[in-house]
């Protein structure tokens, strides 16, 4: 079985997508290769930051790799948390704080109209592919479900009545933005 290393160090998300890969590729996340490093999400947008951590597992470790960033968008918030929506509250990366400032926020706009947006990044053999997945909802004020991670308790997906949180995992990952584009990578690697 082939190998990816998918730079992230989140656990959950390594986990998600290792299961959405399971028996075609085994996935690897940073600390697999031995990457402690807390690598900069520097840049100004979310393709950005996907291409910042693949190329520097590409750079430090000369491996093919993966990587994703993934915001929350709010049209009332002009697209806020975005590119932010990890460190919205802070650099502490608090869910629940992210959560209680977005909620804050949100308190006078009736539009509570949102969408997730995941890009990855893949560096294979020295080129650069992005694939983009998209999921449009609303934002709940009462959190709901203990699944997931993240902004998942109040986020509930177009066309549902449950958040994030509170779905089957097989069926969020089916309808996510992180399934949407983990789906079009694996299209492009298998044609590959």
């Amino acid at each position: 079985m082939k190998t990816l290393i998918f730079a992230s160090s989140n656990p959950n998300k390594i986990k998600e997508v290792r299961e959405m890969l399971d028996g075609l590729f085994e996935v690897k996340g940073l600390l697999d290769i031995g990457c402690t490093k807390d690598i900069p999400e520097t840049a100004d947008t979310i393709e950005g930051n996907a291409l910042l951590k693949a190329r520097y597992v590409v750079e430090n470790y000369g491996l093919n790799c993966f990587s994703e960033d993934t915001g929350l968008e709010v049209f009332a918030l002009k697209g806020a948390p975005g590119v932010h929506s990890a460190r919205y509250s802070g650099e502490g990366r608090d869910p629940q704080a992210n959560i209680d400032l977005l909620q804050q926020n949100l308190a006078p706009h009736a539009d509570r109209s949102a969408r997730f947006k995941t890009v990855i990044a893949l560096i294979l053999d020295g080129k650069e592919h992005l694939f983009e997945g998209l999921v449009y909802g609303q934002i709940r004020k009462e959190q709901h479900g203990s699944g997931g991670f993240g902004y998942d308790p109040v986020f509930v997906p177009d066309g549902y009545a449950l958040s994030f949180a509170e779905m089957d995992k097989t069926e969020k990952n089916r309808i996510s933005h992180r399934g949407r584009a983990v789906q079009k990578l694996l299209d492009f690697l298998k044609e590959g």
